[in-house]
């Protein structure tokens, strides 16, 4: 949403909130009807005097703006995002994650896989109401640290929060508070692809989780940090969002160690859980009270050998507060196809190619939503 919102910093290293709530709208392993939106049972119930609050968020997967995208959108740096932008900015809350820099202040570390973005797109996201960019990725680092910190730079002097990388431990690790209509929404995000240096104390990089299948077994050390900071995290915020980036590419099915982070992250407090990377949709599904969606896809990328990476979803996300802490009220998975102008545009849930992705979500050999 942008200008109404509140963005406060809350000093700690990584964590998420904490909270009770989960809810999707595809029910169970079954295609839901094309526009059911579900709601927690007994959560329109509202006892006589109790406060009740809202917000509505809508979380994006990979925001790659360079490469052939940039090359494409010279003329109009805000293209790829003017389809989806009415959408996006009519959120509380408008979250994603930027994967490439705003500069080139180094030497390219990944070849012709480098992504640098124009800084004129910064356009085209405050047009599509960025709130919250998460920069742990594994290509935020690809022109080196002077580029990923003037990226960091450029993105907050514009107005944007980001999170899950800076140029210290201190600056990456330092969890962001969102606040809207009286709701305080704790992000952190984690890195779990490699590429992008792991941030050291006085290095610049991106908070790094190592599990599989990119960074050998599943460090307990890097989980309990982050589990930690979830923690405290959710003693300061009414709902907690952390965003990994994490997965294997180009699989719908969540590896086990995906399965195994985000039920330690939602027992240390995670509301919400919503990873990138895959490039593809992922399974999603309810742990307890809390919602997890292990990949939205791509939401702008020039990844156009395939029609599962050209498709995508956009979580739309009602937390609901009655008193106390926030619980996930209500979820949406918005379908939408990127064209050859690499501009996603939303499908009708009811179409073919809108019922197919939403299968890859809850159909067979999707993870339970139960």
């Amino acid at each position: 949403m942008r200008a109404p919102v509140a963005v406060v910093a809350v000093l700690l290293a990584a964590g998420v909130l904490g909270s009770v709530g989960a809810c999707s709208d595809e029910g169970t392993g079954t295609l839901p009807a094309p526009a059911a939106t579900a709601t927690v049972p007994g959560a329109s119930a509202t006892p006589a005097g109790t406060t009740v609050r809202e917000a509505r968020l809508a979380i994006v997967g990979d925001v790659m703006l360079g490469r052939r995208v940039g090359a494409a959108i010279r003329d109009d740096p805000a293209g790829p995002l003017r389809p989806t932008a009415t959408r996006l900015a009519g959120a509380d809350l408008t979250i994603g994650t930027f994967e490439s820099t705003l500069s080139r202040l180094g030497r390219p570390t990944q070849g012709e896989d480098s992504f640098s973005a124009d800084p004129a797109v910064l356009d085209g996201l405050e047009l599509a109401g960025f709130d919250l960019l998460s920069l742990a990725n594994n290509h935020v680092g690809d022109f080196g640290a002077r580029s990923l910190v003037d990226t960091v730079r450029r993105l907050r002097a514009a107005g944007f929060a980001t999170v899950g990388a800076g140029a210290d431990a201190a600056d990456a690790r330092e969890p962001v508070v969102l606040e809207a209509n009286g709701l305080r929404v704790g992000v952190l995000a984690f890195n779990a692809i490699g590429e992008t240096p792991r941030v050291g104390e006085r290095r610049p990089g991106a908070v790094t989780l190592a599990m599989q299948p990119r960074l050998g077994d599943l460090s307990e050390t890097d989980l309990r940090a982050m589990t930690d900071a979830i923690r405290d995290l959710d003693a300061r915020t009414d709902a907690v969002l952390v965003l990994p980036h994490w997965g294997e590419q180009y699989t719908h099915v969540p590896v086990r160690d995906q399965r195994r982070v985000a039920r330690a992250l939602v027992a240390a407090g995670a509301d919400l859980v919503v990873g990138s990377h895959p490039h593809v949709v992922q399974a999603a599904e309810r742990i307890g009270s809390s919602f997890v969606a292990y990949s939205l896809g791509n939401f702008v990328f020039d990844m156009d050998f395939s029609v599962p990476t050209q498709q995508g979803v956009i979580l739309e996300v009602t937390l609901r507060a009655l008193d106390g802490d926030a619980t996930v009220d209500r979820t949406t998975f918005v379908p939408y196809r990127i064209g050859a102008d690499f501009a996603p545009r939303v499908l009708d849930r009811s179409s073919d190619q809108g019922r197919a992705i939403l299968r890859r979500i809850w159909g067979p050999g999707s993870v339970s939503p139960r």
